[in-house]
Formats: structure tokens, C-alpha cells, sequence
């Protein structure tokens, strides 16, 4: 993988690295470290396996559906969710399955498990309100 220091990309300050079809630009200053380095080869195999354009694509439409959903857009896109977590696991893509990236496109359990919660906390204060309703 090709590491270019670059003052301009990535474009937003708050990020300190983008992969672009394979190259990885870096701020000045940046530490590059092994961790680093091996998300963005988890990018690189997604983006080969997606024929590169594709990757980018998916990547942007489902930004765009995250950004109306709650939480964090960018850390909810299933391509960082699948990065984010095996960055760590260094021996990761030589056991990582093709496409292994859409099983983290739905939202995880925790997620779903919370808004559940949500979802019957709120049923049972209407059901408290309509009761106390009843009675006056």
C-alpha cells in the first residue's frame, strides 16, 4: 500500500487519513501505525472485491441513509463498522470471507436490542397515560 503525506487530503480536518483507490493519504504529523495501516487495507480488499467504483457508491448511499437515522453516520457505514473492528486483528484478511462487510450493513444487536427497550418503555407509559385518563 502507497502512503502519501498530503496537507489537503483527506479534506476534513477531524479525519487523518482516506484511502482513494488503493493509495492511502495521510495529514503531516500523522502517526502511521500498524493499526491504522491495516484498516485501510480492510478498505483496500473491500474496494477490490467491489471493483473499486462500486465501493464508492455504496459507501456514499448508505452515508446518506445514516445521516437521517440516530447515531454517528460514518461509524455506522457497514464498510468502517467491518474496519473499525478487525483493525486490531492484524492476521484479519488472511481469514476474511468475500463481502464480508454486508452482515454489518444491518444495525448490530445492541442497537436493535436498545431501541426495542425504547420501544417498550414507551408503550408502557401510554398504556400508564390512557389508564390514568380512563379513570378521571
Amino acid at each position: 500500500m502507497k502512503v502519501v503525506r498530503s496537507k489537503y487530503l483527506p479534506p476534513l480536518r477531524r479525519h487523518v487519513a482516506i484511502n482513494l483507490f488503493g493509495v492511502f493519504f495521510v495529514h503531516p504529523g500523522v502517526n502511521v501505525n500498524e493499526r491504522l495501516i491495516n484498516h485501510e487495507r480492510i478498505h483496500t480488499a473491500q474496494m477490490r472485491e467491489l471493483l473499486y467504483l462500486p465501493f464508492y457508491i455504496i459507501y456514499l448511499v448508505e452515508w446518506g441513509i445514516r445521516l437521517m437515522m440516530r447515531g454517528n453516520a460514518y461509524l455506522s457505514i457497514g464498510f468502517e463498522r467491518e474496519a473499525y473492528l478487525h483493525e486490531c486483528d492484524l492476521d484479519y484478511l488472511d481469514h476474511r470471507k468475500p463481502y464480508a462487510w454486508v452482515k454489518y450493513l444491518r444495525k448490530n444487536k445492541k442497537q436493535r436490542r436498545r431501541k426495542r427497550k425504547k420501544t417498550l418503555r414507551y408503550r408502557k407509559l401510554k398504556n400508564s397515560h390512557n389508564n390514568e385518563q380512563a379513570r378521571d
